[in-house]
Order: structure tokens, then C-alpha cells, then sequence
């Protein structure tokens, strides 16, 4: 089964980037599209921004502009960059396949203002 492991995240100031990479497990990588999942504390896990395997690029509406998904199909690993950081950013990050399997232990992105 696909395993993944979030990495990349850490304490940063409203305005500022990170960019987070997930590393995926298996040999179906390039047949599978691919998400970024945020949860902030009390809340729901929401999708934050999709790829497909054709590259094409989805986005939440309070992400877009902002974030850009991205996937390298050789080193097996998606990535997030975030720009603009906003302290409403701040939650768990998770990458996942489509339709999701087993989640990984994600990375915690905190904002700060």
C-alpha cells in the first residue's frame, strides 16, 4: 500500500513561504493524481489542492494565487509551495492519492503574525 511522508513545514511569519514535499511510496506514482490536505486544530480535514497526471492543477478557493501544487514523477514526490502566509493557514498538512488511502503523519505549518 502507498505510504507518505510529509516533510517541509515549521513556524513562519504572516507574508512568508514555505514549501512542503511529500514523498510517496510504491510504483503506481505516475498513474495516480494526487492532494494536499490541511487540518487546523477543531476542524475538519479540507482539501487545500489537487494534480492530475496530466499535471492539470486544482485549488481551495482561500489558497488560490497563493499556493501551487506540483508533482515530480521521477523522484516520486509532490510538493506544495505556499507563499503569502496567512495565520488562517496555520493547521496539518497532509499529502494523499485520489481517491485517499492511509494518511501519513503529516507536517505543521504554523503562521504567525
Amino acid at each position: 500500500q502507498v505510504q507518505f511522508v510529509e516533510s517541509g513545514g515549521g513556524l513562519v511569519q504572516a507574508g512568508g513561504s514555505l514549501r512542503l514535499s511529500c514523498a510517496a511510496s510504491g510504483n503506481t506514482f505516475s498513474r495516480t493524481p494526487f492532494g494536499w490536505y490541511r487540518q487546523a486544530p477543531g476542524q475538519q480535514r479540507e482539501s487545500v489542492a489537487s494534480i492530475t497526471t496530466g499535471g492539470s492543477t486544482y485549488y481551495a478557493g482561500s489558497v488560490k494565487g497563493r499556493f501551487t501544487i506540483s508533482r515530480d514523477n521521477v523522484q516520486n514526490t509532490v510538493y506544495l509551495q505556499m507563499n503569502s502566509l496567512k495565520p488562517e493557514d496555520t493547521a496539518v498538512y497532509y499529502c494523499n492519492s485520489i481517491p485517499t488511502v492511509s494518511w501519513g503523519q503529516g507536517t505543521q505549518v504554523t503562521v504567525s503574525l
